[in-house]
């Protein structure tokens, strides 16, 4: 029979709704009954595409012993991190606190008050090699909570008393630190110290792409002239360009590395990992020239567009690591299957090419990559249509689950990723694409008052929208400005920040909490700083705010933008390198930065002006196009561009550096002469 998940959109949830476990979503009904019945609960936390969210869940949760215990004395209740980042964020630093790590899924025994006394991930059903079991843990809370539940809220009150303690100033953690350049040469230090230079990445295995670390780096090079931190980044996406985390034959990248060389990937693939990938290696391109990071960027975009997108242009969250129950499976290769599809010649010249061997390298199978001492070219045309013929060999063979809700937050970073990109790339497509997308953000995401609702799926919006998903969704509407020069972008960007700071500022320390003022009430209330998987809401939001600063000259925007580089800077001073997106937020203020504004009697920018930005990588200059189109639409979100005469004819250039403006430039090659001298 179902249980209280029967009427969830979550793919996660849902695949919990035929559990013998009587599972609640988190809401208020099941608080109350832990407290009528007087139980503890019994909080899981993970996403759908999860591969040990799936093996707890099928050694234990589908398991009809493990579920008498869970149903007779307690209140389970099961929780999407996806749909509740809130809930997700507030128990894994509790996890975090008490056992030194975290993960998914996520395991958190509380009272009927939502105050924790137990915290873990996954769990087998008995206990093995040193690991608790699930039945062994519960047993014990059982009895405890009958006859010593003073000592399980005791332990609650002091996890409660540690969480309000983070919410506290330090005498080392300062809200009132001034950012200096000292941080980021800190930072690019820390990332050298840690980076592998046999096969790129940061410290040894498992080893994730962090692609905010590799833009930071990019962007620290750039303004100090720093070629070390350039050849860091470039390896490192060199390196993952050419292992297993990248699917060689669909496109893609994988969660992580288990292993040193990239080998070997845990196979889930998530939006937001290949949406910041995008983002890192258009910018690659963009300085280097290389093909490579230009083909992966494509095949990226492209794997994007193909499995991850549905008809009205929202992306979905990801792809499972498993198939038919197995890890890996979709992906993993042997040479006679190889051979089968594309016979024996071009069969072994596959295989030699991308590693596939009889011995294999996982479970006797092979995760196609480019060997090193096969010199480590990148694939050729006649490879490319092997690879397509494989893929449609793969789609024959099995399938992939596919976590097809849409994110507020995901949907952003994709939008940004693909509105850089397309400019860099000279792909319009992509640009159709990230427009399509915030059309749908736009409609669907957004409620009638123009409050942002956290996801969507099967034609219901539900959540109420956290930092992140304002944060990200005013850098996508800024990376759309920037691509296309549409004021609109920048108007309906301004919007999402004004309510970003009405509904999350902390007016007495400066930054963002995590879930608005009127959201529903948890323990605590965090303000998330760390750049990790993703960067922290407060990062996207430095950006958002220096970019609006730079762009519309409005002294709000910087007075904003002041507070919140001070309690970034103060969070950052304790572990640099762990603060990468705001240190890049941060260059605009430490390092010289110029706003051109390009004044045209057309309505399309100058190509001359297009090419020269596209070919050059300069992160302290930001551009507002003026045209007699845009003029009075631009002039409600940047004021000062209302003075700016439309030339009769062609285009003029103002240009401003510092508090300082250029007289009228009418000859570009006299801008792009300026330009050099000064940034």
């Amino acid at each position: 029979m179902p249980n209280q998940l029967k009427n969830q959109k979550s793919p996660y949830l849902l695949q919990h709704a035929d559990n013998p476990v009587n599972w609640y979503p988190w809401c208020s009904r099941a608080f109350e009954t832990a407290a009528k019945e007087d139980k503890p609960v019994f909080l899981s936390i993970g996403y759908s595409t999860c591969h040990w969210c799936h093996v707890m869940a099928h050694e234990s949760f589908e398991d009809e012993e493990v579920a008498q215990v869970l149903n007779r004395s307690f209140i389970c209740i099961k929780v999407d991190r996806e749909e509740r980042p809130d809930v997700d964020a507030v128990y894994m630093s509790v996890c975090q606190a008490m056992t030194g790590s975290g993960g998914w899924p996520l395991t958190i025994l509380m009272a009927p008050d939502q105050k924790p006394f137990y915290a873990g991930t996954y769990l087998p059903k008995h206990s093995r090699c040193g690991h608790p079991g699930l039945l062994e843990l519960l047993a014990q809370v059982e009895k405890l909570w009958h006859i010593q539940r003073e000592k399980l809220s005791r332990t609650g009150e002091e996890v409660l008393s540690w969480l309000r303690a983070q919410d506290e100033p330090s005498e080392k953690k300062s809200s009132r630190r001034e950012p200096s350049r000292i941080l980021l040469r800190r930072a690019a230090f820390e990332l050298s110290k840690s980076y592998d230079p046999a096969w790129g990445g940061f410290g040894q295995a498992p080893k994730f792409p962090m692609p905010h670390n590799l833009t930071f780096l990019m962007r620290y090079a750039a303004l100090e002239h720093d070629g070390h931190s350039m050849k860091i980044a470039e390896q490192t996406l060199e390196h993952m360009a050419k292992g297993g985390i990248y699917d060689q034959i669909g496109g893609g990248f994988s969660r992580y590395s288990t292993d040193r060389q990239w080998r070997i990937p845990h196979f889930e693939k998530m939006l937001y990992d290949n949406a910041l990938l995008i983002y890192a290696y258009a910018e690659a391109y963009q300085i280097t020239g290389k093909p490579l990071f230009l083909s992966v960027t494509r095949e990226t975009v492209s794997y994007v567009l193909r499995e991850l997108t549905g008809e009205k242009g929202g992306f979905f969250c990801g792809q499972d690591a498993d198939s038919d129950g197995v890890e890996g499976k979709y992906y993993a290769l042997t040479p006679p299957e190889v051979y089968a599809v594309l016979g024996k010649s071009d069969g072994e010249d596959f295989c030699r090419f991308f590693g596939i061997t009889e011995e294999g390298n996982f479970e006797r199978k092979s995760i196609p990559h480019l060997p090193k001492q096969n010199g480590g070219e990148w694939k050729d045309e006649r490879m490319q249509k092997l690879c397509e013929k494989l893929y449609t060999y793969r789609l024959s063979r099995t399938s992939l689950h596919k976590d097809d809700k849409i994110l507020t937050s995901w949907n952003s970073l994709m939008i940004a990723a693909l509105a850089r990109a397309s400019f860099l790339c000279r792909e319009p497509a992509w640009l159709d694409a990230a427009k399509k997308a915030q059309r749908f953000l736009e409609t669907a995401l957004t409620d009638a008052g123009g409050r942002l609702h956290i996801r969507y799926r099967d034609g219901e919006a539900a959540g109420t929208g956290n930092l992140e998903d304002y944060a990200y969704y005013g850098w996508a509407l800024l990376e759309l400005y920037q691509a296309t020069w549409d004021a609109g972008y920048l108007e309906k960007a301004a919007c999402i920040a004004g309510q970003m700071i009405r509904w999350f500022s902390d007016r007495e320390r400066g930054g963002y909490y995590l879930y608005a003022s009127d959201a529903e009430t948890l323990i605590s209330r965090p303000k998330e700083t760390w750049d990790g998987a993703l960067p922290s809401g407060n990062s996207a939001a430095l950006l958002v705010l220096s970019l609006l600063a730079d762009l519309t000259a409005e002294e709000c925007w910087r007075r904003e933008q002041e507070t919140v580089l001070r309690c970034l800077a103060g969070e950052a001073d304790m572990h640099p390198s762990g603060h990468c997106f705001a240190l890049s937020a941060m260059c605009s203020v430490l390092y010289p930065s110029a706003q051109l504004v390009c004044v045209s009697a057309d309505q399309d920018t100058p190509e001359e002006l297009t090419e020269f930005l596209r070919r050059n990588y300069i992160p302290g200059l930001t551009v507002l196009f003026l045209n007699p189109e845009n003029q009075e639409q631009l002039a409600r979100t940047a004021p000062f561009t209302g003075h700016y005469p439309i030339p009769g004819r062609g285009a003029a250039y103002y240009l401003c550096q510092g508090n300082t403006c250029s007289a009228c430039i009418r000859e570009f090659q006299s801008l792009t002469a300026l330009l050099a001298s000064s940034l």
